[in-house]
Formats: structure tokens, sequence, C-alpha cells
């Protein structure tokens, strides 16, 4: 019996997977003091690039992550695109460096009194915005709410419609075994289900892997994502989908395995102005994924007159 308890202990403490030090997580993946940003009762990660000052200026693109994920999960892209024109990301509260929302709330609603907040802030009447997954449902109820603000739309793979645990109207109903995260996450639990997202395991690189696993693990990260868990409650996209009068571009893998791509002929038959591109080959996060091939199309659209 001893020896069987002390065996649980030590796995126990093998398990556990305590929160890392927020000074230690923004020497690894803070770019600036400065992308630390007040905005209302908020404090936000937010990297702010683009052309050098006196070039031409066009439309900026705000950048949205999906959940889990963090503004780094557009390195790639948003080094590209602000060569020609300004690009925005963010962590929404809880997320990759920014701090939990004071209040808890992690609902839709906050997130558009968020974005709206720092677009005001950052002196941006206008936007196209860039969403994944969770926050490609975000960035298309911004678009429907307030078409005034938004310019292009492209949404990556994006989270709205009804799917097995997530029903229309209700919360959704997070199981016990997933709140156990909280206090046990080992690296090769997050990269198993990591894995579930990515086509090519190449791209799934040790890097990546940390990085994730990291920024879970900022003070008070888990529990904001179980509660923004607990806070989604879906509403039926179409007549919201309907009022979006911005051109939408929808990209998709092929391959996606987390929101799989028949998913997109809602979302083509719901939106007035929308075409599909779809990526051979690719999982549900084709910007770390197929970077160069998933940007091309994204550059032509948000280049379309």
């Amino acid at each position: 019996m001893l020896t069987a308890l002390a065996a649980l202990t030590a796995l126990s403490f093998w398990l556990w997977t305590p929160d890392l030090p927020r000074a230690e997580l923004e020497q690894r993946y803070l770019a600036a003091p400065t992308d630390m940003v007040e905005v209302g009762v908020w404090r936000l990660h937010v990297r702010d690039s683009g052309p050098p000052p006196g070039a031409p200026q066009s439309v900026p693109v705000l950048m949205l992550h999906g959940f889990g994920s963090s503004l780094h999960t557009w390195d790639s892209w948003a080094q590209t695109l602000a060569a020609q024109q300004r690009v925005i990301r963010v962590d929404l509260p809880g997320s990759g460096l920014s701090l939990p929302d004071p209040a808890a709330d992690y609902s839709d609603a906050r997130a558009l009194e968020l974005l709206l907040a720092l677009m005001t802030q950052l002196g941006v009447d206008r936007t196209s915005i860039v969403g994944h997954s969770m926050g490609g449902r975000i960035a298309w109820t911004l678009a429907a709410r307030h078409p005034e603000r938004v310019h292009k739309l492209v949404l990556v793979a994006p989270d709205g419609f009804a799917s097995p645990r997530f029903d229309y109207g209700k919360p959704v109903d997070v199981p016990a075994t997933l709140t156990v995260m909280r206090y046990v996450l080992p690296r090769p639990l997050l990269k198993m289900n990591l894995k579930a997202a990515y086509v090519r395991p190449e791209a799934l690189d040790e890097d990546l892997v940390s990085r994730y696993h990291d920024l879970i693990r900022a003070p008070g990260a888990r529990e904001a994502m179980l509660e923004r868990l607990r806070q989604t409650v879906l509403v039926r996209p179409e007549p919201l989908l309907g009022q979006i009068r911005a051109p939408t571009l929808l990209l998709w893998g092929e391959l996606d395995r987390m929101i799989p791509i028949t998913n997109a002929q809602d979302y083509v038959q719901a939106l007035p102005d929308s075409r599909l591109v779809r990526l051979p080959d690719t999982g549900h996060v084709p910007q770390e994924e197929t970077p160069l091939d998933s940007l091309r199309p994204v550059q032509e659209f948000l280049r379309a007159k």
C-alpha cells in the first residue's frame, strides 16, 4: 500500500504543471516592452508593424488568433504583409501574453468591445480583419454588427456553426476531464493534442510545441481558456452572416480535422460576397503549416480593388 501511494505521489509531482513566471515568458516572447498596452480595463499584448513612415498607406489589417493560440501564430504572414501595409496583432485576454480579463468575461460581446476600443486607441477607423477558427467567429461577428469598421474579411477555417458539444443558444458543457489541465498538462500530452491540427508532421516542430506549452502556462491562462469555453454560446450564424457587406475570403485546409472543410459551404451560402480557397494537404492551421502557399491568396485578395 505504501509503495503504491509513494508511486502515485511521485506520478502526481511528475504530471503537475505549474504556471510559469510572467517575467520569464515576457523575456522569451515579448518583442518590445511597449507591446504591452493598456486598453480600457485590459492589459494586452499587441504588435503593430508596417512599412516605414512616408510609404503609401493602405487599409490596416487586424489579425485574430484561434482558441489556445496567440498572435505568434501569424508571425510568417505578418512579416510579409507588414512590408506593404500596417498589421495589428493582438493576444485576446488570457491568451498569449495578454492578462486575463479583469471581469473574467470571455463572451464574444466582450471581445467586440475590446477590439473596438483597441481600434479607436490606435486611430484605426476601418480595417480588414483576418481571423482563424475562434478568431474567425469573432471577426465575422464584428463585420456583421459593425460593418462600417470592416473593409475586407479573411476567415481561416472559422468557427461558428453548431458541432458536437457546441449547440445554439446554450453554454458548452465542459467535461471534468478537461478542467484537470489547470493543474496537469505535461508537454507530451499537449503535443499529442496539437498533432490533430496539422497534416505535415514537420510543421509541428519542437520550438512550436514549446511556444504553445509555455504560453498556455502563463498565470491565469488555463483558467481563462476554461472560462472562454464555458461562456461560449453560439447563435445561428446565417442572420448575422447575411448582414456582412465586406468582401470575404474563406481559406480552408482540405484535410482539416478540427473544423472540416465541409463546413465551408455553409459560409459560402450565407455570405453575400465570398469565395472559397481550398488548401490541399493542409490541416487546421495553414498560417503555420503552409505559410507561403496559404498567404498568396490572402495577399491577392487584400490587394484587389
